[in-house]
C-alpha cells in the first residue's frame, strides 16, 4: 500500500513540473530579435542588402531590450538564455554570414563561403564561451568580441557602402579579410567593455544627457557613416587596449642594446 501511494505521488508531481509557466515579456523581445534575424536573411536572399542590414541593427535593439527587460522585471530564468542563445545565433551569425556572403564573398569561392562559415562557428562559439563563463567573467568587459558587435560591423559596412555611391554586390579583399579578421577576434581572449555599468535608471550627471543627446543628433544626420564609424571605433578599441596593456607591461629598456632597465639598476645599489 504505501509503495502504491508513493508512485501516485511521483506521478503526480510530474504533470506540475511540466506546466511551469515562462516569463512572457523577455521572451517576446527575444523573439522579435529572433524574427528580425531571420527577415535579414530572406532580404539577403532576394538581394535587398540593405534591408537585411537595416534587419539587423534593429535585431541588436531588441537584444539590448530582452536583457534590460528581463533585469528590470527580475524575469530571468534559464529558459530566456538559453532561448537568448538560439535567437543571437540566427541574428547576428547566420543572418550576417549569409548577408556578407551573398554581397561581397560570393565571387571568393571557397575562400568566401569558407569565411562566412567560419564567421557563424566562431559566434557559435562565443554564445557557448559567454553562457559558461556567465557567473565568472568580470561584468565590466566581455572576453572577445563580442557576436551582436561582429554582426553590426557587417551591417554598418554595407549601409556604409551604400551610403558612398554603391549599388549593388561588390568584390573586395578587404571585406574577406574582415570577415576573418571579426571571426578571429570573436574567439579572442582580447577585452571589450561591455557598458554594463550604465544604468539608465540611475542618476546620472547632466553632462552625459548632453551627450548621448548630441551624439544622437549626430547619427540622425549621417546615420550610415556614422554607424560605421562607432562600429568601426568599438571593434578597433579592444587590439588597441589590449596591445597598449602589453606594451605598458614590459619593462622599458634605456636602449635598444639590451642594457637592464632603470628600475633594476636601482635596485641593485
Amino acid at each position: 500500500m504505501l509503495s502504491s501511494n508513493k508512485r501516485q505521488k511521483r506521478r503526480s508531481r510530474k504533470p506540475r513540473q511540466m506546466k511551469r509557466g515562462i516569463y512572457l515579456l523577455p521572451n517576446l523581445f527575444t523573439t522579435a530579435n529572433l524574427f528580425c534575424g531571420f527577415y535579414g536573411i530572406v532580404a539577403a536572399i532576394n538581394h535587398d542588402f540593405r534591408t537585411a542590414a537595416i534587419a539587423i541593427l534593429v535585431s541588436c535593439l531588441f537584444d539590448i531590450l530582452d536583457g534590460k527587460v528581463a533585469r528590470l522585471t527580475r524575469s530571468s530564468s534559464r529558459f530566456g538564455v538559453e532561448y537568448d542563445s538560439l535567437a543571437d545565433l540566427v541574428a547576428f551569425g547566420v543572418a550576417p554570414a549569409v548577408l556578407v556572403y551573398l554581397w561581397a564573398l560570393e565571387p571568393f569561392g571557397r575562400l568566401g563561403w569558407a569565411a562566412a562559415f567560419l564567421f557563424v562557428a566562431c559566434g557559435a562559439l562565443r554564445l557557448a564561451r559567454f553562457n559558461v563563463q556567465a557567473n565568472s567573467a568580470p561584468k565590466k568587459y566581455f572576453v572577445g568580441l563580442p557576436i551582436p558587435g561582429a554582426a553590426s560591423m557587417v551591417a554598418t559596412t554595407v549601409l556604409f557602402f551604400y551610403r558612398m555611391g554603391g549599388s549593388g554586390p561588390t568584390k573586395h579583399f578587404l571585406l574577406l579579410a574582415m570577415v576573418y579578421v571579426l571571426g578571429f577576434l570573436m574567439v579572442s581572449s582580447v577585452p571589450y567593455y561591455s557598458f554594463k555599468e550604465f544604468d539608465g535608471f540611475q542618476r546620472m550627471p547632466f553632462r552625459t544627457l548632453f551627450l548621448i543627446i548630441l551624439l544622437l543628433s549626430v547619427i540622425a544626420a549621417q546615420p550610415a557613416i556614422m554607424l560605421f564609424t562607432l562600429g568601426l571605433v568599438y571593434v578597433s578599441s579592444g587590439p588597441l587596449g589590449y596591445a597598449h596593456g602589453l606594451v605598458w607591461r614590459q619593462p622599458i629598456s634605456e636602449d635598444a642594446g639590451g642594457q637592464e632597465p632603470l628600475s633594476s639598476k636601482k635596485g641593485t645599489k
